[in-house]
């Protein structure tokens, strides 16, 4: 396995916690089956193990893959084949180019509802034309270190987005038991006590696995009738084509596609981006998120070149290949593209016979799986500060009525950055005192904190400007000016000052806050 970058290493160090260590505890010694955790290729490649585990939750990802690339295809208004193919090329591509190992990509939900208007308006051509188009965005903002924004994603907006997409899964999976022959449900049960059995049993096979072929088989022998994953749509009968859209190379043409083209860019960067974070917790591993995020441009690029829909990566897939499957590298998204063309063009017939009853329990119990159930105990909720709370609620809530993860991740953010702004907003403090200097009353004002916009706008009304003598101190050395804003309320406090007949000087501005008031200082436009 490659080594980290020694930026990440000192990174990897400074968050890991600090564990107390009694005299008689040693470290256990590093063994090749404690390695297997965090395999690389060629090291499952050298392993039968690892790399049947790698294969088999490749087959499970493929099946699973199926029966959604079909329904966002139809979400976009184009044929079942475009969502398949772009589910393979997409699949293949990341598994080469991403920087998340076992992190699955195709097409999905969030991307056919940003593209689907189009096809509508304007035809397939300028649809994969979008499609290459976002792919080349997102190329673009990879460069410009986009992957680092993560940063600034605060935890209950993660909790937010992981909690909201569990409940997404699982509302997916309604119209699947709504208005079906009653023997889907005892079906779908048996699927989830499988699913909950068999891993106290073995994990050699994945449970998800087992249940498919199981319940396949039983439907198929009882000759049971209830809707299978043939009833959702077409498969294709041949292989994907290179194909170049054809649309003239103008302005309008741009125009045309360049806001959904910008949408679909940001939207499948976020939800990758985000997406492998998850992953990294999960699985404590780390990812190079810039390489991920130019990687997806670049499947992107070859799923319109291809006939394709784009995507990004796919959370609920991503989920079974990672924690129900226990998949760890490339080998098995790679695989999951390559199984998924060879189902829908080869076995379609035999794909077609498997009851979406067995599908629908894997992603219920997917659902729950990826749930973070702490979060919304009692004890849990008691404890965490309002505003934090407040940031999760708002961000599910969106999500579950936009069903769009962007857009809840961005309503997420934003009211975190009111609910900080507004506790970081009180921690300026001014303090009065009255002085004597040469014979001479002197008002000292000590001003504590970090001044911005927030804070900055109620600093003005902290001075007593009639009352103070006629020399005025104002020691800004335990503070720090970060906008404009301060220095458009120091040159109000000033002013007002001089406006009574009063000298006030401002003293003690370390280096940056100096920089910043002599460049901005009485040019401002204030009071003045």
């Amino acid at each position: 396995m490659a080594l980290l970058p020694s930026r990440e290493r000192s990174l990897a160090r400074k968050d890991a916690p600090v564990l107390p260590l009694s005299r008689s505890f040693r470290m256990p010694p590093v063994t090749p089956a404690a390695d297997l955790a965090r395999p690389s290729v060629l090291g499952a490649l050298r392993s039968p193990r690892v790399l049947t585990r790698e294969v088999l939750a490749g087959l499970v990802v493929a099946l699973a893959l199926i029966p959604e690339a079909i329904s966002f295809s139809i979400i976009a208004g184009v044929d079942p084949q475009v969502g398949l193919f772009s589910s393979f090329i997409m699949a293949v591509s990341i598994a080469v180019l991403g920087g998340r190992p076992a992190m699955i990509s195709a097409a999905t939900g969030a991307v056919a509802l940003v593209i689907a208007p189009v096809a509508r308006d304007y035809g397939l051509d300028y649809f994969f034309a979008t499609v290459i188009l976002a792919g080349i965005l997102q190329v673009a903002l990879a460069m410009l270190g986009v992957a680092r924004l993560m940063r600034f994603i605060p935890r209950s907006v993660m909790v937010g987005f992981v909690n909201s997409l569990a409940i997404l899964i699982f509302l997916a999976q309604l119209p699947h038991l709504v208005g079906v022959p009653w023997l889907v449900y005892p079906l779908t049960a048996a699927g989830i006590l499988i699913l909950v059995l068999l891993p106290r049993v073995t994990r050699v096979v994945p449970a998800p696995l087992v249940a498919i072929v199981l319940l396949t088989t039983l439907t198929v022998s009882a000759s049971i009738a209830v809707p299978t994953v043939g009833d959702q749509g077409e498969l294709p009968s041949s292989l994907p084509e290179f194909f170049l859209p054809q649309v003239p190379l103008t302005w309008d043409t741009v125009a045309k596609i360049g806001p959904y083209a910008l949408a679909m860019a940001l939207v499948g960067l976020l939800e990758s981006l985000m997406t492998a974070k998850l992953v990294d917790d999960n699985t404590d591993t780390p990812s190079r998120k810039t390489r991920e995020a130019w990687g997806q441009g670049v499947s992107n690029v070859l799923s319109g070149l291809f006939g394709g829909m784009g995507g990004c990566a796919m959370i609920g897939q991503t989920m079974i290949n990672v924690k129900a499957s226990g998949a760890r590298t490339r080998i098995s998204t790679f695989l999951a593209g390559v199984f998924l063309l060879i189902l829908v063009v080869v076995l379609g017939d035999v794909v077609g016979i498997i009851p979406m009853a067995a599908l629908v329990a894997v992603m219920i119990m997917v659902s729950v799986g990826t749930f973070d159930w702490h979060s919304v105990r009692w004890s849990t909720l008691r404890r965490m500060p309002k505003s934090e709370t407040t940031v999760l609620v708002v961000t599910v809530a969106v999500v579950v009525a936009t069903n769009n993860l962007a857009v809840g991740v961005i309503a997420g953010v934003l009211t975190a950055m009111v609910a900080f702004v507004r506790r970081v907003a009180h921690f300026a403090t001014v303090a009065r005192s009255l002085r004597t200097e040469d014979g001479e009353p002197v008002a000292h004002y000590t001003v504590d904190g970090e001044l911005f916009f927030a804070s900055s706008n109620d600093l003005t009304t902290q001075f007593s400007y009639s009352e103070d003598p006629e020399r005025v101190v104002i020691d800004m050395s335990r503070s720090h000016i970060w906008d404009a804003s301060t220095v458009a309320a120091l040159d109000a406090i000033t002013w007002k000052y001089a406006q009574h007949g009063k000298r006030a000087e401002i003293t003690g501005l370390n280096e940056a806050s100096t920089r910043m008031h002599e460049r901005l200082a009485g040019r401002l436009g204030g009071a003045a």
